[in-house]
């Protein structure tokens, strides 16, 4: 090959790169391209699916004998089904169907094989590893009554159920729900749709039988469940009080996984009857026996929760949690033993529903079933913050912007202006006491370490006379204590920032990382936590500042210990919420930016010659505190300071 034709394939080659490159499509007509191919996959997939529904319901209605089973066989088969089964024997064969009903909000699995919720997918979530939210999913799961008819145990778990469904009640869509800010729904607005209604039927024949009855309404989280027992008293022993329903099944991964993750609040948790919310511990074994009415049993986990709950009360009720520490796949196994009351009636109906969805707190209260206690917001004296102030105000900054980093950043900025007279209050008292150092020095030098109690009652003698409260700069911080610790409670568990990102954060509601470690530090963990770093920093820079402005009433060791605070917090915060850190070195910022400007607008000469000023008025009104002590000190022979 010479040179010509190598020169002219070189330049063949660079025109079709050339052309192509100056043809391409622009990002517009790619986007419309695929919108376009979008439309036509949904418009194939709906025919796709509405065929295989009518499929479906007409394999059902057909006979459930399999084809390549004579007659012979099939009188076999069912002789030994009412052998072990008795009148249900009809139905201990069979083949296991799926029918599925959804909404906008999730799909709901129904299998014909014990006619039991088989799975439930949330459609709006993803797992931490973008897989489809399954809340549980699989053959293991349990789910149905037990009890003994005709001298034999039945498990309508085991038994096959024949659907009675009308077609267009089955994967019927809604309209499609509008998205609030960044795609995230509107948990809280009501638009029109249908509802989906299933009937399961299991047959003991001569017009007995027990029916589940599922209804789901369009944007609803809630699944309608309704038992009814038509004629099963000709089958029952007459000293059947109850019915046992168990429902069981493993809770799968749904967050990545971390020391002070989804373990910590994975659990079982019930509503007694009019009374309060409890639970089982979480990251370890435990169970109960309800022995008194319950209204509701949840297997909740950090974001998510699958909670069946009674029309009016169930009578009593068992929970178990197995805890699976090292499980990869799965946090715990729930299990639940929730009796009925049967009085032996002709026809017999129970009514109930599930919820399987968010644990959103404003979805949640909204059924006034105290649902939103799933949500652990903190303890009593911090959950009424979370409830009437922190929520709220985070609601309402979500309406109107999409970056959560800039959310945190308002909240963090309304909450510091909320304590921002408590902190000025606080920096007042610090002045007022630095004022008056030179005085506090000479009593520590006339007084010594041999004579403590005339020390602190001069001390207080001072204080008095000068118009000061020692406690003046604790007291406006210990009030800003409950919104701090709230804090501590509220961005763990938030869905809100749930995969949200921002900056290196990849999600806010759990750590953020820069580095992996090839080891693991006790207590700190295998990773390192930007946010938790810059927050332990900026601590620790604060601290200084505070104790310098504070330096004449700090106790003797109380310096080291608010510096050890810092180093603390980075161990523990180093596995917790992103958010949280980010949160938490906002605050020291603007605190550190408060400092700075209190400094510039405090004139603390004027201060002390208004305290000087006061100290020439006179002896002042003792306190009761100073008569306490003055009176300990006549009890014991000391010497009072005049």
């Amino acid at each position: 090959m010479d040179r010509n034709t190598i020169i002219g394939i070189v330049l063949i080659f660079t025109i079709l790169i050339g052309f192509s490159y100056l043809n391409r499509p622009s990002e517009e007509e790619i986007e419309a391209a695929r919108r376009r191919q979008d439309s036509i996959v949904q418009v194939e997939a709906s025919r796709a699916k509405e065929a295989e529904v009518q499929a479906q319901i007409k394999a059902m209605e057909q006979d459930a004998q399999p084809e390549n089973i004579t007659e012979s066989d099939s009188a076999v088969v069912s002789k030994n089904g009412r052998d072990q089964f008795g009148a249900f024997g009809e139905a201990a064969t069979g083949e296991e169907k799926f029918i599925t009903l959804e909404n906008n909000l999730m799909k709901v699995t129904i299998s014909t094989k014990g006619g039991k919720i088989y799975s439930v997918e949330l459609k709006d979530y993803q797992t931490y590893d973008s897989l489809p939210l399954m809340l549980f999913e699989g053959d293991d799961n349990l789910f149905g009554f037990n009890f003994f008819s005709e001298n034999r145990s039945i498990r309508t778990d085991d038994l096959y159920f024949v659907p009675s469904v009308e077609q267009d009640r089955i994967i019927v869509s809604g309209p499609e729900v509008p998205k609030g800010k960044a795609g995230r729904l509107k948990f809280n607005e009501e638009y029109g749709g249908e509802s989906k209604t299933l009937s399961m039927r299991l047959n003991a024949g001569n017009g007995r039988y027990m029916e589940y009855k599922y209804t789901l309404e369009h944007n609803s989280w809630l699944v309608g469940f309704d038992v009814s027992n038509v004629g099963l008293n000709e089958l029952l022993s007459r000293n059947t009080n109850y019915l046992n329903f168990n429902w069981a099944f493993a809770a799968p991964r749904l967050e990545r996984k971390s020391e002070y993750g989804e373990d910590r609040y994975t659990t079982i948790s019930y509503k007694f009857f009019e009374d309060d919310v409890e639970k089982l511990s979480a990251a370890k074994s435990s169970e109960e026996t309800l022995k008194t009415k319950v209204k509701w049993v949840s297997f909740k986990q950090l974001f998510f929760n699958s909670t069946i709950i009674a029309d009016e009360s169930f009578p009593t009720a068992d929970v178990r949690y197995e805890y699976l520490e090292d499980d990869p796949k799965y946090v715990g196994r729930y299990f639940t033993d929730i009796a009925f009351p049967y009085e032996g009636n002709s026809q017999e109906d129970h009514n109930m529903q599930f919820y399987f969805g968010p644990n959103h707190y404003t979805t949640l209260n909204q059924y006034d079933l105290s649902l939103e206690r799933l949500i652990d917001l903190g303890y009593a004296i911090v959950r009424p913050v979370n409830k009437y102030l922190i929520i709220p105000t985070f609601n309402f900054l979500m309406k109107y912007i999409d970056n959560f980093g800039i959310i945190i950043l308002l909240l963090t900025i309304f909450i510091k202006l909320i304590v921002f007279p408590f902190t000025y209050k606080s920096y007042i008292s610090q002045a007022k006491m630095r004022s008056l150092k030179p005085e506090i020095d000479e009593l520590n030098e006339k007084f010594g370490k041999d004579k403590p109690m005339e020390k602190q009652q001069a001390t207080m003698a001072l204080y008095k006379k000068a118009g000061v409260n020692p406690m003046g700069g604790c007291l406006p911080m210990l009030l800003q204590f409950p919104i701090l610790i709230a804090m501590f409670f509220f961005f763990p568990t938030s869905i809100e920032l749930r995969q949200e990102s921002f900056l290196w954060a990849t999600d806010l509601s759990s750590y953020d990382s820069i580095m992996s470690l090839p080891f693991k530090i006790p207590f700190y963990g295998d990773h390192v936590s930007l946010f938790c770093l810059l927050m332990t920093v900026t601590t620790v820079i604060s601290t200084k500042m505070n104790s310098q402005a504070a330096s004449s009433q700090q106790m003797p060791g109380m310096q080291t210990m608010m510096y050890l605070m810092p180093v603390m917090f980075l161990f523990i915060l180093n596995n917790y919420s992103s958010g949280l850190s980010y949160y938490y070195f906002l605050a020291n910022i603007i605190t550190i930016g408060q400092m700075y400007l209190f400094r510039y607008m405090i004139d603390e000469d004027k201060i002390r010659a208004q305290l000087q000023a006061n100290k020439k008025k006179g002896p002042a009104k003792k306190s009761n505190f100073q008569k306490r002590l003055e009176k300990m000190a006549k009890e014991k022979g000391m010497q009072l300071p005049k």
